[in-house]
């Protein structure tokens, strides 16, 4: 279960540092694409495959939209030997990350976020929101 919240910084060679926690259970080699929150995603190969095989359920006229928005998107990257991966300038754009970036679990993933939008994702207005969610959900 990936979990925690980290906050690193990007490289002169726009190399990031995934945690060692992470590391750990997304494996060797795992995937980065964009997620529609503005943020990216982090797979294992695995999860991936979990993640993608829910295309393939799908009717062809809805999966051909989102198998183009997933896999044109997406990256399978390896840690470097210090624990660093290079994300493709593309993905950072998207993400809106051009130095300081929070890396989060999220159970079977993690997401990378720009640090500045990730504050402003979890600013007192936008977690009275999630309250009111979570408790109208049983939380």
């Amino acid at each position: 279960m990936l979990m925690g919240k980290f906050a690193h910084t990007l490289d002169a060679k726009k190399r990031l540092f995934i945690p060692a926690k992470h590391r750990e259970q997304l494996g060797e080699s795992f995937v980065i694409t964009r997620n529609v929150d503005k943020c990216l995603s982090v797979f294992s190969m695995e999860e991936w495959e979990k993640y993608t095989d829910k295309l393939e359920q799908l009717p062809s006229t809805q999966a051909r939209e989102i198998a183009r928005f997933i896999y044109s998107n997406a990256a399978e990257v390896q840690p470097d030997g210090q624990g660093r991966v290079l994300i493709p300038a593309e993905l950072l754009d998207y993400a809106g990350i051009t130095k300081n970036a929070v890396i989060i679990g999220c159970g079977r993933r993690s997401e990378i976020w720009s640090e500045e939008i990730w504050n402003e994702r979890n600013s007192c207005e936008a977690t009275d929101s999630l309250t009111e969610m979570m408790i109208n959900l049983g939380f």
